[in-house]
């Protein structure tokens, strides 16, 4: 096992990953589903795989596999999430048996999948729009990334170099001149050229970045951006087209960025990004508006009620966000990973871990209903978490998200340590031990103890340990040495030799507040959300006193300050009319209610429900 174990493993940048081995989650928010990833989730996704004869396609015969054209992917990231996973706990039979699947199928030229090139099958690289070939692949290649980086399987890593050797070779220059319709190949390649130091792995990722955005796919329904084929990459101002598409492009684009030393694709990703933050992405800090096409919408365009917010985008937005933060240092890119962590992955998955939501809204207007857990679903939303879809690339993304978590918490660079997200976790980074205890998000209180200072002595040099303070957290303070001062938003550094037991403590304002809409949003135009620290709130009908109540309309008073989990407001009911349009509305009489308030990543675990996040604020 190396030293670098973790998913992204750059070799420059302004901070470094901190590895696996050197972190542990014990308890808490983060701990405790970690935990339930490990022994339930992981072993419910190889069920279902096994049971929808995804695993079965890598040695059925070519004219009896089932499932869709990328169902390889999901074996590639349920392997990704058990060789993360073997840091804690044994999964040497399981990852034997994926890797042994993958090398059955794979041609002698390196060529591997189970939905084309063989007999009765269409041919290889027909359908560069859908076929997914190099989409897979790239799986596989991140798979094979870390099966090398916690020795968990050379056989795999073997598969993989053929399969990029054989990419490498069919769609060099002069050869196939084509792109995935689904990026994915690029980080793959550029996480393998990082395990191998094989040159042209990252030369194919940077042809396959730069050739991106020439038209070059066939023309499709949804048009060009659909597939980030519209623009080049260095040209385009903001994410577009299908939402987990354009965020692993940008994944890719950054890590090649990083190892060329390109500094104008990097901030080319970092203007889309930033772009898309202030006028494109949902207060969860989920991606994704459009049901149709999976896609970002236009500018402000965010409905609540449709909002599509897939879970996979939240995943590569954590993905993203932490790449820029290694190859930058800024803090507000830990920002967005924590909006995200806490409000579309945690509230993505079931408690016991063997259910998910695909697609994440904010405004549920209809109560949820039961669904079958003997069989894939079809449709994406409508709740609640369903145990598998016939689309199930969610579940085993959040899987090898979990699995790998402590790599996105703490970075370190010559200087110290860094901290970027709060949970109950033990870690040596930048020369320091750290022992950080918590109740986050619940409450604001974080304690960090230095179990281990490092080199002790007075030529010893000073070692920096640096916290990151939210952008929500005014009024924060940091109390070290019984000496308490205010922290702003942004970061707070102390630097000094540290004492073994030394503790500091960052305290964060967590108490409710009224967040507002830009006004351009039209859908929400005239509501009001309620934030507690990092956690969105909403309102759910089953905590009204009479359950079947309309939260439709629910208005709230934002002259009173909200209270912890609750809101002051009133039902206004509405009669029904033949034509709902005219020169004005009578309602009924006002009923003042205190409408309590939960964690929007709590909704949807008590029965059917309606939910919604955004309040009116007027008589609807």
């Amino acid at each position: 096992m190396i030293d670098s174990v973790g998913p992204v493993v750059p070799t420059s940048g302004t901070l470094r990953p901190v590895p696996l081995t050197a972190a542990r989650l014990t308890g808490g928010f983060w701990g405790r589903r970690q935990a339930v990833n490990s022994t339930d989730t992981l072993a419910h996704c190889f069920a279902w795989m096994r049971r929808e004869g995804w695993a079965g396609n890598f040695t059925a015969s070519p004219t009896e596999r089932r499932g869709r054209e990328f169902a390889d992917s999901e074996i590639y990231k349920l392997t990704e999430a058990l060789c993360w996973d073997s840091v804690r706990n044994d999964h040497t039979a399981e990852i034997a048996e994926l890797a042994g699947l993958a090398r059955s199928a794979q041609a002698p030229d390196g060529y591997l999948s189970t939905a084309y090139g063989r007999p009765g099958q269409p041919p290889r690289y027909h359908d560069l729009n859908f076929g997914h070939e190099l989409y897979c692949a790239g799986h596989l290649l991140q798979a094979a990334a870390a099966a090398a980086r916690t020795g968990a399987s050379p056989e795999l890593v073997d598969v993989a170099r053929r399969a990029a050797d054989h990419i490498c070779t069919e769609f060099a220059d002069g050869g196939n001149p084509g792109v995935c319709g689904h990026p994915e190949i690029e980080p793959g390649l550029v996480e393998l050229y990082r395990v191998t130091g094989e040159e042209r792995y990252l030369d194919q990722a940077r042809r396959f970045v730069e050739r991106r955005g020439h038209r070059s796919l066939p023309e499709h329904e949804f048009g060009w951006a659909y597939f980030q084929d519209d623009v080049p990459v260095r040209k385009a101002e903001v994410f577009r087209g299908h939402a987990v598409r354009a965020l692993y492009l940008a994944m890719g684009a950054v890590d090649v960025a990083v190892e060329t030393g390109d500094g104008e694709l990097l901030s080319a990703v970092q203007r889309q990004f930033d772009r898309t933050l202030s006028r494109r992405t949902y207060l969860t800090g989920g991606m994704g508006s459009r049901h149709l096409d999976e896609s970002f919408g236009d500018d402000f365009v965010l409905p609540a009620d449709r909002s599509y917010v897939e879970t996979c985008a939240g995943v590569a937005t954590v993905m993203l966000a932490h790449r820029l933060l290694l190859a930058t240092g800024e803090t507000r890119y830990g920002d967005i990973v924590e909006r995200v962590l806490f409000n579309v992955i945690a509230t993505a998955v079931a408690d016991d871990g063997r259910s998910f939501f695909y697609a994440n809204t904010l405004h549920q207007r209809t109560p949820t209903v039961i669904v079958p857990t003997d069989r894939p679903q079809l449709r994406f939303g409508g709740g609640p978490r369903a145990p598998w879809f016939e689309v199930s690339c969610c579940l085993p993304n959040v899987g090898r998200l979990l699995a790998s978590l402590e790599t996105y918490l703490v970075t370190e660079n010559d200087a110290g340590a860094q901290v970027h997200q709060y949970a109950d976790l033990d870690v040596t980074a930048g020369g320091l031990g750290l022992e950080m205890r918590t109740y986050y998000p619940d409450e604001g209180s974080v304690t960090i103890t230095v179990t281990d200072p490092g080199p002790a002595g007075s030529s010893s040099p000073a070692r920096e340990l640096t916290l990151r303070v939210p952008a929500w957290a005014a009024g924060a303070t940091l109390t070290e040495n019984g000496s308490t001062r205010p922290v702003h938003p942004g970061q707070v550094r102390v630097a000094r030799r540290f004492t073994p037991g030394e503790t500091l403590r960052l305290d964060l304002p967590v108490r409710p507040r009224w967040t507002f809409p830009d006004p351009r949003i039209d859908a929400v135009r005239g509501c009001v959300a309620v934030e507690a620290g990092p956690l969105v709130m909403c309102a759910e009908s089953v905590d009204l006193e009479t359950p079947s109540a309309d939260l439709d309309s629910l208005a709230v008073d934002t002259s009173v300050a909200p209270e912890d989990g609750a809101v002051k407001g009133w039902f206004i009911p509405s009669a029904d009319r033949p034509w709902p349009y005219g020169s004005e509305f009578e309602s009924g009489p006002r009923s003042p209610r205190v409408v309590p308030l939960i964690p929007y990543h709590r909704w949807a675990r008590r029965g059917p429900t309606t939910m919604r996040v955004w309040l009116p604020t007027t008589p609807p």
